[in-house]
């Protein structure tokens, strides 16, 4: 095994991780979708990340984290669907993209490219991961209870907005990591197939998150090692690895 492969490995390994174990929130607040939008939201980043040079993660943070602050700002202004106020912070940041995306790097900013991480951005990653995983397992029973009943969570003493905040700040982060590994168009299945996989699959809330999270790892792992041996590219192959999990969970569903 070659060190930049292994390098691609433990990278995916974390991010396929942690988006699975988030996406099982996000499906039950049937929010899986809003990280497609939030990955097209980071082309501006990206398309400035291949102009300059400088790591496609990076260029990704600031326009996703600045869309989750005005996302979470016009619904407190609003009371509008989180999902209809992403689709408009969304489209806008895809129109700016589209002015000044490369269309000989365009490949890259759409689906992805983990061949090529070095090893500070494979340990980068990993402490994030890792940070981010803390903070979703420390907020999970209080998200659930929120996504039941948001009356009930404040009659419990949960302060609503904080964890709404903290919740859409780590899908924010996890999105922003995953174009560096299937681009601005395929992040929504990174989260989405892995936790549908595993409610189809799952005995009780614990399995469920957990199954997602190795289903993610799963995927990324078989995705990435095709990529190796067939040259297409890794981003589609983990996609359609996991989807090809998820047809397989059906036969199975609980």
């Amino acid at each position: 095994m070659d060190f930049q492969f292994f390098l691609s490995l433990i990278c995916g390994i974390f991010i396929g991780g942690v988006a699975g174990y988030l996406g099982t929130l996000m499906l039950s607040k049937r929010m899986a979708l809003v990280a497609g939008p939030l990955g097209h939201l980071t082309l501006p980043g990206i398309a400035l990340a291949l102009i300059y040079g400088f790591d496609v993660s990076l260029g990704a943070f600031p326009f996703v984290i600045l869309g989750i602050i005005l996302i979470w700002f016009l619904e407190l202004k609003t009371k509008l669907p989180i999902e209809a106020l992403t689709a408009i912070v969304f489209a806008s940041g895809v129109a700016i993209a589209f002015l000044f995306l490369p269309i000989a790097k365009a490949e890259t900013a759409l689906v992805g490219d983990i061949s090529k991480v070095s090893f500070f951005d494979t340990l980068f990653v990993s402490i994030l991961c890792l940070l981010l995983f803390l903070i979703i397992k420390k907020i999970y029973s209080k998200m659930t209870l929120i996504n039941i009943s948001e009356d009930l969570a404040k009659a419990e003493g949960i302060n609503v907005k904080k964890y709404n905040f903290l919740y859409l700040f780590c899908i924010a982060i996890i999105v922003a990591l995953g174009v560096k590994m299937v681009g601005g168009l395929l992040t929504a299945a990174l989260v989405a197939i892995p936790a549908a996989t595993s409610r189809n699959l799952s005995k009780n809330m614990k399995s469920y998150g957990l199954l997602a999270m190795g289903l993610g790892i799963t995927s990324v792992v078989f995705g990435i090692s095709l990529f190796r041996l067939t040259q297409f590219p890794a981003g589609p192959l983990i996609i359609l690895v996991s989807t090809f999990f998820f047809l397989i969970s059906l036969a199975f569903k609980k």
